[in-house]
């Protein structure tokens, strides 16, 4: 099996479970959506819950196995499996304290956390201080969660991945049944749950750690700062955690200045960003976890030219599907914000300012895509600096079309400046990759993408026109629901079968990837 088959397959298990656990969410947020709407309670919440939640991506899916899984593959493959464990043990212990510390700092100077990140709640003192509260609840979560992503890399390295991918269920089960049974039994609704979260996150650790230790992970009274191994995993997370944060932190600053807009406005974002998270989690997440152990198992070997080969394969085949999801998405915004959300307190002006942040962000998914695709090369060549730098560009760039765009577009401009800067970060990762490692097969991905981006255009005319026909806001909720259905059923139909007979290479692969894999069974 070559590599393109390997980390195809790999990324389909974790694409799989990422599929079952963002269609929890989507229930997740469809019981949120009902219960608190666009109120000044759930503004507290997803401003508390960014907090944590944004160390779970960035460390989830970025700093902690990025720069943790090339190490231990090196260690693994040059010094055997028993050093590579003990330097295992002691970043387990050394994480414990580090996590520990962290989630202190943000229980005990919460305060001075939501200044910074909503300062506008400061001219609302009774929203402001439930914000803090709900923070302080949750703040142990980084501690879970930080160690639970830990063992994610672990297991990873291992090319064990759908166990760590499916752990995110649970948080979401816990989630909505903290609503629907702790919620009415408090004061404060919302509080449970806050209470629902740190749940959830506990969980997403005490399901791995078994695991874990079933390959061959101890416990050990060790606690050397100073270790090489250590000490280089270090230096590389400093970098990545600041590389792979940009989307999360620019997330932050549409926050923060949107709690200076229109009440409702974070909710808006909000929404808008967990309907573009299902493709981008889905596939581009899926994939870049599946690609960043293979990648440095090829680095550790000195097989750069298959390295470069595996990369540009995992661009074309990322883009063959957030092309068509991109038009998809702001095709079919309002059916798909109306049918999935608009009951209880979701209103129809919420379903309207949904939509309007969902367009914007559509607009980056290939770019949010191919920063998950194509940092890991870096990574996996032990090189965290370059990402880093280009991230601090992205961020000053987004910072700066937030100001610009935010008084004419209100939330809308700050969604498409966080686009915009997704798509400069990733147009300079391809630049500086391509310069460090040679071609990149360039003309084929851009003969792909011309034919991708025809399919889809078709694709997109027929959604339109089906959407215009079938989709009524005004039907009962099943009808909506068909219909939503027929419309995208139709375009995926109609984009196959272009891609089939246009002899699309990267449809052909999957083809031949799933004939292969009916032929085993």
């Amino acid at each position: 099996m070559d590599s393109n088959e390997k980390v195809s397959k790999a990324a389909g298990a974790v694409g799989g479970m990422t599929l079952l656990s963002r269609l929890f969410g989507f229930l997740r947020d469809v019981v949120i959506a009902m219960a608190f709407g666009s109120s000044a309670s759930a503004d507290a919440f997803f401003v508390a819950f960014r907090i944590p939640n944004m160390q779970r991506r960035i460390l989830g899916e970025g700093a902690v196995t990025a720069a943790f899984i090339p190490v231990f593959t090196e260690t693994l493959t040059q010094r055997g499996e028993s050093v590579a464990w003990k330097i295992t043990a002691n970043l387990f212990n050394i994480l414990f304290i580090a996590l520990t510390l962290a989630s202190l700092f943000i229980l005990i100077f919460s305060p001075a956390v939501i200044t910074v990140f909503a300062p506008g709640f400061l001219d609302e003192p009774g929203k402001f201080e439930l914000t803090v509260k709900l923070t302080r609840w949750m703040a142990p979560y980084l501690f879970f969660i930080g160690l639970a992503a830990f063992c994610m890399g672990i297991l990873n390295s291992l090319k064990v991945f759908a166990l760590p991918a499916a752990t995110p269920i649970l948080q979401n089960i816990t989630m909505i049944l903290s609503v629907l049974i702790i919620a009415p039994q408090m004061d404060e609704p919302i509080m449970g749950l806050a209470i629902g979260v740190l749940v959830g996150g506990a969980l997403q650790l005490l399901i791995q750690l078994p695991a874990v230790i079933k390959r061959g992970f101890r416990f050990e009274k060790t606690l050397n700062f100073k270790q090489e191994e250590v000490v280089k995993i270090a230096r590389l997370m400093g970098p990545v955690i600041l590389g792979l944060a940009v989307y999360e932190v620019n997330i932050m600053v549409d926050t923060l200045l949107a709690s200076l807009l229109p009440g409702g406005s974070i909710s808006y974002l909000y929404y808008g960003n967990r309907l573009v998270q299902l493709p981008l989690g889905i596939f581009a997440v899926a994939l870049g976890v599946a690609l960043l152990p293979t990648l440095s198992s090829q680095a550790a070997k000195g097989n750069l030219k298959e390295l470069v080969q595996t990369v540009g394969f995992s661009i074309r085949l990322i883009l063959f599907i957030t092309i068509p999801a991109t038009i998809g998405l702001i095709i079919l915004r309002e059916p798909i914000v109306n049918t999935l959300w608009e009951r209880g307190e979701f209103l129809a002006s919420t379903t309207e300012g949904t939509a309007i942040a969902l367009l914007y962000y559509s607009v980056g998914l290939c770019a949010y895509s191919g920063i998950k695709i194509i940092a890991p090369a870096f990574y996996s060549l032990q090189d965290t600096k370059t990402p880093a730098k280009i991230g601090i560009y992205s961020m000053l760039l987004n910072m700066v079309l937030n100001l610009i765009l935010m008084g004419p577009l209100q939330h809308g401009g700050l969604a498409l400046a966080t686009s915009l800067s997704a798509l400069f970060n990733v147009a300079l990762l391809i630049y500086h990759l391509r310069k460090r490692l040679g071609l990149m097969g360039g003309r084929k991905i851009l003969r792909s993408t011309v034919k991708m981006s025809l399919a889809a255009i078709t694709m997109g005319a027929i959604t339109f026109l089906t959407k215009e026909r079938f989709f009524h806001v005004g039907d009962p909720l099943s009808a909506r629901l068909f219909a939503l259905t027929a419309c995208i059923s139709i375009g995926i139909l109609v984009y196959a079968l272009i891609s089939h007979f246009t002899r699309n290479e990267e449809w052909r692969f999957l083809l031949d990837l799933r004939k292969k894999k009916q032929e085993i069974s």
